[in-house]
């Protein structure tokens, strides 16, 4: 016989009356349409219990068996900052002059990016999202499923989370990026999925002049 789950039951949330709901909708979309990515950060220190609740925040994410197939390394050592920034400006120069088609270093010509990352130094906090293919249970492995889904669905949320709190990020994916695990000492069933920059904006940051797509173009109502 099948066993059924095990249930609790739905946590309390608010019930809230359609305005409410509408109001929230709206502010939201206030807040996070503010957020921008920015490439000059401030050294300003980051209180370690804001990036541990924000990352509690991305560990709620919704993933695939709820095997949570994430690992989150948060660097704040200037050593391994220095480091990580090497090595990948290391492939990011490999990527500018070899790799990269025309068609993509035409695309990214307006926002100014190049092989040198110094913010990867200069930013007080780097967080390397890893996503795990498979763990371990009781000496054998168990497949995850889902991955990438999963852990940007988390990603997101992270990000999210950091610009609540007033924080300015930055994801960055330099390609290949296994040297992570070998500067953090993450083991071989995990995969590098991004290196998130964090900090606070330095003063006098600009950012380029985009816009994103109006809702008809991105949606559509059946």
């Amino acid at each position: 016989m099948k066993k059924s789950p095990r249930t609790i039951p739905l946590p309390d949330r608010p019930t809230l009356s359609p305005e409410e709901t509408l109001r929230r909708s709206s502010a939201f979309y206030d807040e996070v349409r503010q957020r921008r990515t920015v490439r000059n950060f401030s050294d300003a220190a980051i209180d370690r219990a804001v990036i541990e609740n924000c990352l509690r925040a991305a560990g709620t994410a919704p993933n695939g068996a709820n095997l949570q197939p994430w690992h989150f390394a948060v660097i704040e050592s200037s050593r391994i900052k220095s480091e990580i920034r090497k090595r990948a400006e290391a492939e990011e120069r490999i990527f500018y002059e070899q790799r990269a088609p025309d068609e993509w270093l035409k695309a990214l010509a307006p926002l100014g990016t190049s092989a040198e990352k110094p913010f990867l130094e200069h930013a007080p906090c780097l967080i390397a999202i890893f996503s795990r293919t498979y763990g371990f249970e009781e000496g054998g492995k168990v497949k995850h499923y889902y991955v990438n889904e999963s852990v940007g669905i988390a990603a997101g949320i992270l990000i999210t989370a950091l610009h609540h709190c007033g924080l300015s990020t930055l994801i960055h994916t330099p390609s290949p990026m296994r040297f992570l695990n070998e500067i953090l000492d993450r083991p071989a069933n995990e995969r590098p999925f991004a290196l998130l920059v964090v900090g606070y904006p330095e003063q006098g940051t600009r950012v380029p002049d985009i816009t994103k797509k109006p809702l008809q173009d991105i949606s559509t109502f059946h």
